[in-house]
């Protein structure tokens, strides 16, 4: 069996040697998708324009509108337009937000009666109105801890896993799957439907080749490949965005490895009903980067999607490998705590191989 498979394989290596689109694929795509999504996908908001309607325009007025200007999350612009101009500004979308200090603000802070300044937020994205919410206490909290001013009580917040919030720890490791999905799968859903367009089929077909030993021959070629484009991207996860792995690396590795092969199995799945590599390849495409974003809990929360979308996910491979490589990365789990998920996508990379292999008729029509 094994001197049957090898032919396969070498000359599978010789074809991607030699066609350079898909070493553009291997090699390329992954790592320009990965910096442009790593920047593009950020739920972190910075240069808001915040109005500032400052009617006591003394020192301690202009120390508070210091503090927001400090802030990276503000850009303060002096407005002289008055309240009533405040919902033209944000209708023209110069501001989303605008702080009112009041007349008596100098003396009032200093005694004894707590003292009120207004902040209003253009909440027609929610989201963002929110997000906006939070940095405004965030600012006004530091500002009356620098004045020595305390709550009534103190409570004490530790992040952890994340510290200084930067949104890159969490969509970076959800990049990883998404690429890894998206070009493993590409990858393998040409090659049949490759074979079958330039007519070499026939060749393979006329062989004493078995329907499970050409897949197999097809299958590892991609397996070292992308396993060598996921080291390539876990590299610029680590060293260009700055995420850590407090985890395994061995882990890191294996996962990826299981799931380069439940890719592959499932590429190799639509390559054997696809008639064109066009075809194929837009199923690849429609089959990974649509349930991996929206299903995999990559963006949005399982446990907020309906019940009948949670059902759906049990099949996304992303699913059981996102959890994997944050869980490694950024929280330092053990295969003690990941061995479900691990398990999970060994059973889907076996289930899409037998059905690839069952599919995969030894005749031309398909």
């Amino acid at each position: 069996m094994s001197s049957r498979i090898i032919p396969i394989i070498r000359k599978e290596f010789i074809h991607i040697r030699r066609d350079f689109r898909t070493l553009i694929i291997i090699f390329v795509m992954p790592v320009v998708q990965l910096l442009m999504f790593g920047y593009a996908i950020n739920m972190e908001i910075q240069n808001i324009d915040l109005a500032v309607i400052d009617h006591s325009n003394t020192p301690a007025s202009r120390d508070l509108v210091r503090a927001f200007q400090g802030s990276r999350f503000f850009t303060a612009i002096d407005f002289d337009g008055g309240e009533s101009a405040i919902e033209q500004l944000f209708q023209q979308r110069l501001a989303k937000a605008a702080l009112i200090i009041p007349p008596d603000f100098a003396p009032a802070i200093n005694g004894p009666l707590p003292v009120s300044v207004q902040v209003l937020i253009d909440a027609g994205d929610s989201n963002t109105a929110q997000l906006i919410q939070n940095y405004v206490n965030g600012v006004l909290q530091i500002y009356n801890a620098e004045r020595g001013v305390t709550a009534p009580f103190e409570a004490r917040t530790t992040i952890r896993y994340n510290p200084s919030l930067k949104s890159a720890y969490f969509f970076v490791p959800g990049l990883v799957a998404l690429i890894l999905m998206m070009i493993s799968a590409l990858l393998t859903s040409l090659t049949i439907a490759r074979e079958k367009e330039t007519g070499t089929m026939e060749q393979i077909l006329v062989s004493p080749i078995r329907p499970l030993e050409i897949i197999i021959g097809k299958v590892v070629p991609y397996i070292f490949l992308a396993f060598a484009d996921g080291i390539l991207i876990l590299l610029v996860a680590r060293f260009w965005f700055k995420v850590p792995v407090t985890g395994h690396l061995a882990l890191i590795l294996l996962a990826c490895l299981l799931y380069v092969c439940v890719a592959l199995a499932f590429g190799l799945l639509i390559s054997t009903r696809a008639r064109t590599q066009q075809v194929a390849m837009m199923g690849a495409l429609m089959g990974t980067m649509l349930p991996t974003v929206m299903l995999s809990g990559f963006i949005f929360p399982i446990a907020s999607m309906p019940k009948v979308l949670q059902f759906v996910t049990y099949i996304i491979p992303a699913r059981y490998f996102l959890p994997v490589i944050r869980g490694v990365m950024l929280k330092g789990n053990t295969i003690f705590h990941l061995w479900l998920p691990l398990g999970v996508l060994v059973l889907m990379g076996i289930v899409f191989l037998a059905i690839s292999a069952k599919r995969f008729k030894m005749r031309l029509e398909v």
